[in-house]
């Protein structure tokens, strides 16, 4: 078993208490809602609150957008991919009609459109190289350290420090070609729909071709340690069920934040804050010059949604993995598996920021948005995938056998 999985894996103890690490992330959960709430509003609260409930949904479900794509690059097992088209194809189902009036709730409401281009393609394909050689995505990172993962904080820290060099050059970037930002929603939302749907089921077919093809069949789900009551709490969660909590709770952080959930801006905002203590002051480079981005340096972090629920994800995946009974930090980790950390998460942070978002982002959000950029991400991050899952066995001295658990 890889260190990469190694947070996800022991035994499973139905009647394991949560002990002080759970206690300490359910007592940050509580009052983390209740300060925020009463700091900066209700909603801001509230999304933290969501922010842990997609920590939960994420390391109870081991929904990993990493290991999904590696198993069916590798070995040609689809599962993953399809279960992320069902999540694909419910969120746009939930997001489109509102998006097209504008409105959620009486609230303006607006998607992740971006422009798709240059940047896109090339930071898109840096993210998916480090998808595999740091071990996680932009959500996995965060759920699997979250979880207790040792080696995923190393893959975060870089991740902070690649995003931070981005947005040294992203004025550069930006200015390169580009199609203007298009959406499926400027259909209608039904023909938007519609078309969204033939997409996401023409991809699944693909899978479905793919692994009947080089196994004779589709791979079983494998049965459940737990049942019932116990089996939500302490997990594992059917993919499925993950899949339909992630579609829920992203279409509540559209309703609470006006735009849908994101992870990375985050990790910007984290390394210019980081670089500001020891000296150096990122707020002349122009990508933070922008008024959301400068206001954003100027205030706490606290005040910052994406970087609330974040904090929300850390603390719901340790309170998550403790009631798993499988928080039990691990440090010894192999000199290659950490290089390989260092490698990726530069290459996460940095392509995730050039390429207008992450595994989230831009792919979750964008194609949720009905973004072109979403499409054009995802085709160039499974490109760097294919990259990425060629490198590993130097890394990880790697068989021909493939992780099935991680971010």
């Amino acid at each position: 078993m890889s260190i990469a999985s190694s947070s996800l894996s022991p035994d499973v103890d139905t009647a394991s208490p949560i002990g002080v690490p759970g206690l300490a992330a359910l007592v940050a959960l509580v009052a983390g809602t209740v300060a925020l709430g009463y700091t900066y509003g209700a909603a801001h609260g509230a999304l933290f609150l969501i922010g842990g409930a997609l920590g939960i949904t994420l390391y109870h479900a081991a929904f990993g957008f990493t290991s999904a794509w590696r198993v069916f690059i590798a070995e040609g097992r689809g599962r993953g991919l399809r279960v992320q088209m069902i999540l694909l194809a419910l969120t746009v189902v939930l997001f489109f009609p509102f998006l097209a009036s504008g409105t959620l709730f009486g609230n303006e409401v607006r998607g992740f459109v971006s422009p798709a281009g240059t940047g896109v393609i090339i930071g898109a394909f840096m993210f998916g190289i480090g998808m595999q050689l740091g071990g996680g995505c932009a959500s996995g990172t965060l759920f699997t350290a979250g979880g207790g993962n040792a080696r995923m904080l190393v893959t975060l820290f870089f991740f902070i420090v690649g995003s931070l060099l981005a947005t040294i050059h992203f004025e550069w970037w930006t200015s390169l070609p580009s199609l203007p930002p298009t959406t499926l929603v400027s259909l209608g939302p039904v023909p938007g729909i519609l078309l969204s749907l033939a997409i996401f089921g023409a991809i699944a077919a693909v899978t479905v071709a793919v692994e009947k093809k080089r196994h004779g069949g589709l791979e079983k789900p494998e049965a459940a340690p737990r049942e019932g009551f116990a089996r939500y709490l302490r997990g594992p969660w059917p993919l499925v069920a993950g899949a339909i909590a992630l579609a829920v709770l992203n279409f509540a952080t559209l309703a609470l934040a006006g735009r849908p959930w994101g992870i990375t801006s985050a990790f910007a905002l984290w390394g210019a804050k980081g670089a500001q203590l020891i000296g150096i002051e990122p707020a002349f480079w122009g990508y933070w010059q922008a008024p959301a981005n400068a206001k954003a340096l100027s205030e706490s972090v606290f005040a910052d949604v994406t970087s609330v629920m974040d904090f929300g994800l850390i603390a719901g995946a340790m309170l998550a993995a403790a009631l798993a009974g499988r928080f039990a930090p691990n440090f010894r980790i192999p000199l290659r598996s950490v290089l390989a950390a260092v490698v990726g998460g530069l290459l996460l942070g940095y392509g995730a920021r050039i390429a207008y978002g992450c595994n989230i982002g831009a792919y979750f959000s964008g194609i949720a948005s009905g973004s072109l950029h979403g499409y054009i991400w995802a085709i160039a991050a499974f490109a760097g995938n294919v990259l990425g899952v060629k490198l590993r066995p130097w890394f990880f001295m790697e068989r021909a056998t493939v992780r099935r658990i991680d971010g």
